[in-house]
């Protein structure tokens, strides 16, 4: 058991509806309800998936409140709050704590990058502002940066650390890492082509994109595995495996937003520099969706 358990399954990386007006908060609470309708087990607001880049301070802290109280406790919910500005994220840290967050998700800080030693003070110092526990984000692919697992042990001991979104994509490095933080911090994958694996060694769930498509889906693939049934966990993870790889046939958000607007949850629009998704990959898309029974 880790020191500060935040959810076990499947949390939806949830997409912000947006439009050229901004934020459309009235299809934002249509998401929020059909996802915990349909069993996800947490969600997370305002991360990669839902375009926090590009939201203003001002749309950033209002989407994370929208949502927390449309959220109203039904599942636990996880806001998006880190940035290359440690200050910044530290202060957006303390907003989401006070409006009612179960916990924080902080990327690794990008662009301006770190050192290891850089990592440690940067997470220690938003972990020590927070009253609520921080799930390590890590994905270099899009920062540049990755966290080494002998700096997530030297970060496993802090109280408010309390988890991993693991998606540098290396296996062994994560084998490395539980071995290494001894069940301090729960592991949860951050690819949906990684589920299973992860689980196989303790993981705790998954941040997923592909539950904005598929939330009961995604849930099932964790809870067939919680259950014992690894192998049905197995044969889940690879029948919804063509359309995971198809919503990552663009940068992510590009084609969850394509999927999302197809299933008549919002616009399919996204903030430069992002542009909407070729249409020959919108097409293949669809084909997988429809292959998975989604009217589309």
């Amino acid at each position: 058991m880790t020191k500060n358990p935040i959810f076990r399954g499947a949390a939806s990386a949830l997409i912000t509806p947006l439009t050229k007006d901004g934020v459309d908060y009235d299809a934002f609470g249509k998401l929020i309800d059909w996802q915990i309708g349909e069993g996800i087990d947490a969600l997370v607001i305002a991360g990669t998936t839902g375009e926090g880049a590009t939201l203003s301070d001002a749309e950033h802290r209002e989407v994370l409140r929208f949502a927390a109280e449309r959220i109203g406790g039904r599942v636990p919910a996880i806001a998006g709050t880190g940035s290359n500005d440690t200050a910044y994220a530290i202060e957006l840290t303390k907003y989401a704590c006070s409006v009612g967050y179960d916990a924080m998700l902080v990327v690794t800080p990008y662009y301006n990058k770190a050192t290891q030693k850089g990592l440690v003070a940067s997470f220690t110092a938003i972990a020590d502002a927070a009253t609520k526990p921080l799930i390590l984000y890590n994905v270099p692919s899009r920062t540049g940066v990755n966290i080494e697992p002998s700096t997530y042990a030297a970060l496993a001991d802090h109280p408010m650390i309390g988890g991993i979104k693991e998606a540098n994509g290396n296996i062994s490095k994560i084998v490395e890492t539980a071995a290494l933080v001894e069940g301090k911090l729960d592991i949860f994958s951050g690819n949906d082509d990684q589920i299973v694996p992860i689980l196989s060694m303790g993981g705790a769930g998954v941040i997923s994109v592909l539950s904005n498509v598929l939330p009961k889906q995604t849930h099932e693939i964790c809870q067939k595995f919680f259950d014992g049934d690894v192998a049905g966990a197995a044969k889940l993870q690879c029948r919804y495996l063509p359309l995971a790889n198809a919503l990552f046939s663009e940068v992510n958000p590009i084609p969850v937003k394509a999927a999302m607007s197809a299933m008549g949850f919002c616009e399919n629009y996204v903030r430069l520099p992002l542009t909407v998704m070729e249409d020959a990959h919108r097409e293949t898309l669809l084909m997988r969706m429809r292959e998975q029974g989604l009217n589309v």
